[in-house]
Formats: C-alpha cells, sequence, structure tokens
C-alpha cells in the first residue's frame, strides 16, 4: 500500500470518527493553526560546527517541509524514533504499537538559527504541542508531540521552555510534548522524504502542511527561505 493513498484513508477514516464521535474529544484547534509564541528565555549558546536537533510533531511530512524551508537548515531528514531498529518501518510504525514517533532530524548552522529559535517554531507553527498521541486527524501515539534531546543542554532548554509556555499560558491546554534523550534515529523510506515539495498537490500536503510553510512565512519572516533544502540535494547528511 503507498504512502499517499495509507495516509488518505487514514485521514477519511479519523475525519469520519470525529465526525459521529462526541465534540468533546475533538481538537481544540486544528494542527496547522499557528500560534504567536515568545522565544525562549533560554537557548543554547552559539556554537561552531553543525548541530542536530530532533522533533516529532504529527506526520513529518508537514514537519520535514517547514524546517526545509528555514534559513540555517542544513538538511531536514524524515524518519523514526523511540523505537527498535527492527520495528523501525512506516508499515510496523503505523500500528502504533512499536513505541516509534514519526520525526524529523535537523542539522542546522547554529549561527545562523539557534536550538531555541527551532524550538519556538516547532511551538508555533509546525504542529499543536497541546495535542496528545494526535496531531489532527492523524491518531495514534506515533503522531505524539515529543522533543528527542542529544545532551543536556538540549533537555535544560526544551524543558525550560515548555515550562515557560505553559506559565504564560499561550494555549488553551497543557503543553503535552515529551522530552527525553534519543537513543536512536532511523532515516524513513526513501519515497516519505521530501514529499511536501514532490506533491504538493496532494490533497492531505495541500490541507494540512502547505499551510504551515505560509505561516512560517508570514510569523518568522526573516527565518524562511523560499527554497527548500532537500534531502535529495543536501550536503550534509547523517
Amino acid at each position: 500500500m503507498s504512502r499517499s493513498f495509507s495516509r488518505l484513508s487514514l485521514c477519511a477514516a479519523a475525519l469520519g470518527a470525529l465526525a459521529i464521535s462526541a465534540l468533546s474529544v475533538a481538537p481544540l484547534r486544528a494542527a496547522e493553526d499557528p500560534v504567536i509564541i515568545p522565544p525562549p528565555a533560554v537557548d543554547l549558546k552559539a556554537s561552531d560546527g553543525v548541530q542536530t536537533a530532533i522533533l516529532a510533531g504529527g506526520c513529518f511530512w508537514g514537519v520535514q517541509g517547514v524546517f526545509q524551508h528555514t534559513a540555517g537548515v542544513l538538511n531536514a531528514v524524515s524518519g523514526y524514533a523511540g523505537g527498535s531498529k527492527a520495528t523501525a518501518n512506516y508499515t510496523m510504525i503505523t500500528t502504533g504499537a512499536t513505541g516509534h514517533a514519526e520525526t524529523v532530524e535537523i542539522k542546522y548552522d547554529p549561527k545562523k538559527i539557534s536550538y531555541g529559535k527551532l524550538l519556538q517554531i516547532f511551538f508555533s507553527v509546525v504542529h499543536d504541542p497541546t495535542q496528545l498521541n494526535r496531531q489532527g486527524p492523524d491518531v495514534g501515539s506515533h503522531y505524539r508531540s515529543a522533543i528527542f534531546t542529544n545532551s543536556d543542554e538540549q533537555k535544560k532548554v526544551a524543558e525550560a521552555y515548555i515550562a515557560q509556555l505553559n506559565a504564560a499560558k499561550v494555549y488553551k491546554k497543557p503543553i503535552a510534548t515529551k522530552v527525553g534523550p534519543l537513543e536512536a534515529f532511523y532515516p524513513a523510506e526513501t519515497y516519505h522524504q521530501d514529499y511536501m515539495t514532490l506533491h504538493p498537490n496532494q490533497p492531505y500536503i495541500a490541507i494540512h502542511d502547505l499551510p504551515k510553510v505560509e505561516n512560517l512565512k508570514k510569523i518568522f519572516a526573516e527565518h524562511y527561505t523560499a527554497k527548500p533544502t532537500l534531502v535529495s540535494q543536501a550536503k550534509v547528511t547523517n
């Protein structure tokens, strides 16, 4: 079964279920709706060399697509984190039983964009961090909001920012994003990479993901780049 067919089928099923279910279980806002939020009060200092951020915010097509349009990002790869290598494939993770989350590995230049700014974009325009084990029509723990850290410094920044945003009450509900150490990241299948750019007219992309890039352009104009940094063309690889 192709990814396009699978995703659309899941979306149709989810939308039908939501129409029938009680309104109390529906999300307060669409995952693609932006929220204007303050920058993090605590951030990592600029350093030399390429740095890595690992973020999960629902379907990785949109997460990857937004960060591919973010200036300072050198590469953004869709993949899986939170589970074992043996089950790190799309067929298995969509069962929701492997422990993985659809995740994006972001390689970035810390002299052009900071870790904290990436988190601000992540919480503002990439996804709705208050949704638990879902994003919009996509339901399951593999669509959870998570930050996988690769250092104590990243962990401190992420946790401090979540506490800051919760205290400021910028969302109607508490942030559901989980912060934890990265054990391993597994790149997704080739057909998932650069998906937004390759399939801009695919209904799921047009409805849920392209608006996120437009929100990036409007809200973070100084960090927006029109030309995406594609996996197939990236000079920095995993």
